[in-house]
């Protein structure tokens, strides 16, 4: 009788690991970007990024001047100041920093770009595979100063 039962939950664990993936055959993995994130100071938007530089096309690489590396991370700074329902472009001093799971700390030089008719700041931080990074975002617009942090994983 002991026999019989183990081809039989034998069978049954490969019916039953079939059925969970549907029969399809596995697939690898593919990256999804993260949402990109906003935070709102009044009348002030501040909308941030951090994503891998290979995820971005070679078109938008090169309209950014952003070489596309395994080891790049592409951190992206928009200011907004909210009239209604529209945006336009804000002035203000934007510093970020990033810091990885062991504490090392680098800064990000920032540059303006135009894209889309808005202007935005962009940098590159250096990032290793496996690593998670928080960023921190400092805006002082208007005469004063807030503070943003986000993290990403790469």
């Amino acid at each position: 009788m002991k026999r019989l039962l183990a081809p039989s939950a034998l069978i049954l664990s490969a019916l039953l690991l079939t059925a969970c993936s549907g029969g399809q055959a596995p697939r690898t993995a593919e990256f999804v970007p993260p949402a990109p994130a906003e935070t709102d100071f009044g009348t002030l938007r501040v909308r941030y990024n951090a994503l891998p530089s290979l995820s971005l096309s070679q078109a938008v690489a090169k309209q950014y001047g952003v070489q596309r590396d395994a080891g790049t991370a592409l951190v992206l700074v928009a200011l907004r100041e909210v009239k209604g329902a529209e945006e336009i472009d804000a002035d203000g001093e934007v510093s970020v920093t990033a810091h990885d799971l062991s504490g090392t700390r680098q800064a990000i030089e920032l540059r303006k770009v135009e894209a889309g008719g808005y202007t935005d700041l962009i940098g590159t931080a250096r990032v290793s595979p496996r690593n998670s990074y928080r960023f921190e975002v400092a805006v002082t617009a208007g005469g004063r100063t807030e503070t943003v942090t986000f993290q990403r994983n790469f």
